[in-house]
C-alpha cells in the first residue's frame, strides 16, 4: 500500500517522505474539524498532509497534533481540550456515516452530481469532471 502511494504521489508531483508504518489518523480528523471551526482548517489540513506523508510522523500521538496546533498558531489550550474531551468525535462519525453510504474507500475523494473520483487525481480528470458540469476553463 506504501509503495502504492509512493508511486501515485510521485506520478503527480506530491512530496513523500520514507515511510514504514501507517498511522491511525482519526485524532487528527476531530483536530481538523475543530481547525475548520476556528478557520484555519486549509492550513492545518496541510500542515497534517505534510507531517504525516512527507515527514512519517505519527498523528494519534497529541504531542504531534499540538505541535501542529502551535505551527498553524491555534490555541493550544483549546485544542488540548478538544483532543482529551473529544469534542468532535461525533461529527466525524458523521463524516465517515455519510463516506460510506457515497462509497468513498479513501481521500480525496471529489463528487459532482452523480460522478465521483476516489484518491488523488491528475489536474486533467479534475477539469474534465468540473467540465462536465458546466464550468469553463479560463
Amino acid at each position: 500500500m506504501i509503495e502504492h502511494l509512493r508511486r501515485t504521489a510521485e506520478s503527480l508531483g506530491l512530496p513523500f517522505g520514507p515511510r514504514t508504518k501507517t498511522y491511525n489518523s482519526r485524532m487528527a480528523q476531530e483536530l481538523g474539524l475543530w481547525a475548520e471551526d476556528q478557520g484555519a482548517g486549509t492550513v492545518f489540513h496541510l500542515a497534517a498532509f505534510k507531517a504525516y506523508f512527507v515527514e512519517g510522523l505519527n498523528l494519534a500521538k497529541h504531542s504531534v497534533l499540538l505541535d501542529l496546533v502551535r505551527q498553524v498558531e491555534l490555541p493550544e489550550d483549546e485544542a488540548q481540550r478538544v483532543l482529551t474531551e473529544r469534542s468532535y468525535r461525533h461529527a466525524v462519525d458523521r463524516d465517515w456515516d455519510d463516506s460510506r453510504l457515497r462509497g468513498i474507500s479513501a481521500v480525496p475523494s471529489f463528487i459532482m452530481g452523480r460522478h465521483k473520483l476516489v484518491g488523488a487525481q491528475t489536474y486533467e480528470s479534475l477539469a474534465e469532471l468540473v467540465e462536465l458540469y458546466g464550468a469553463q476553463a479560463r
